[in-house]
């Protein structure tokens, strides 16, 4: 009897029933510089995203935190994708393309590679101006909401990403995203049961750092949100919902963890972010667009999570870690 199951994205597994996540297509950036082929302009550029999707909700966040909502429009499309991938239709929580009058973002894609024949995903960055992707990497595109849209954000609004501490965040984004952001889809799309074992080992090991970090720091850095804390959020509020169950990453939930789930409290907290935060998209998304993982397509309804009560973060330190 084989150990694999079906795959979920047959083209992004290896023989050994590991997912291999594919590259993003369009790397292209948009710059404050007015020469830029692609300038940082208010009402030039279009994102289209997903509630459901952790890589799009950075980019959520980083337009209602940057204060980008009336500079960059934005389309959300329905969380429940089928073979024909993410539609844009009327649902609750989804609104329409009012740049393109797109039904599917398969559209935009070949719009701009009529040869792409890769996985449609979120977020993208449109340009309204050439009709083509600018960028589909989630880690790019809030970079570029962080930094090249300055002049057009709210005045004072946050830098997620200073200069001086760009490398120590680029270092600890690369292993939470191998190990956590990436490692629960590294769990739950496993095709054999080494595969999946490998991924929730290393997953679990992460967390437990973290939460050994976060007991002597506020957030990942220190004493200060940045990028770092943001791109490790979106997977955290997703983690009791759905990757517990839907992903088998049920050694432990966020919620038996003392400082990652005050952590994760605090973040949801933080103003504006609970209004990107869609439960009933999240749900849906995966629950009903899995087949092979979930063949009933039936949403649970729990758990019950309460990321309103206190924190209690504002007692943490800032001190070095321990070498």
């Amino acid at each position: 009897m084989s150990d694999s199951t079906p795959a979920p994205f047959p083209n992004e597994h290896a023989a050994d029933g590991s997912f291999r996540r594919q590259l993003s297509r369009f790397r292209e950036w948009v710059r404050a510089n007015p020469t830029s082929p692609f300038p940082a302009e208010a009402g030039r550029y279009h994102l289209y995203v997903s509630l459901a999707c952790p890589w799009a909700h950075r980019t959520i966040i980083y337009r209602r935190l940057k204060g980008l909502e009336g500079a960059i429009s934005m389309t959300i499309v329905d969380p429940e994708r089928d073979e024909r991938g993410w539609a844009i239709v009327d649902g609750p929580g989804n609104t329409p393309d009012p740049v393109n009058g797109f039904g599917f973002l398969s559209e935009a894609y070949l719009a701009s590679d009529p040869a792409f024949s890769g996985r449609v995903t979120v977020p993208v960055l449109w340009d309204k101006v050439t009709g083509v992707i600018v960028n589909n990497e989630s880690s790019e595109i809030i970079r570029m909401l962080d930094r090249e849209f300055a002049a057009v954000s709210d005045p004072g609004a946050p830098v997620f990403c200073p200069p001086d501490l760009e490398a120590e965040i680029d270092e600890i984004n690369a292993s939470v995203y191998a190990a956590v952001n990436n490692g629960v889809y590294r769990a739950g799309f496993a095709t054999t049961q080494a595969a999946y074992e490998d991924a929730f080992r290393d997953l679990f090991a992460a967390l437990d750092a973290l939460d050994r970090r976060l007991g002597i720091r506020r957030y990942l850095l220190g004493d200060r949100i940045t990028e770092a804390d943001w791109r490790l959020f979106t997977t955290l509020v997703r983690f009791d919902p759905v990757y517990v169950g839907h992903f088998k990453c049920n050694l432990r939930r966020i919620a038996d963890y003392p400082n990652l789930s005050g952590y994760l409290r605090e973040l949801y907290q933080y103003p504006g972010v609970a209004d990107t935060v869609s439960f009933n998209h999240i749900k849906r998304h995966y629950y009903r667009t899995h087949p092979t993982i979930n063949p009933t397509r039936i949403v649970p309804v729990g758990p019950h999570m309460n990321l309103a009560a206190p924190h209690h973060r504002d007692a943490i330190g800032a001190e070095p870690l321990a070498q």
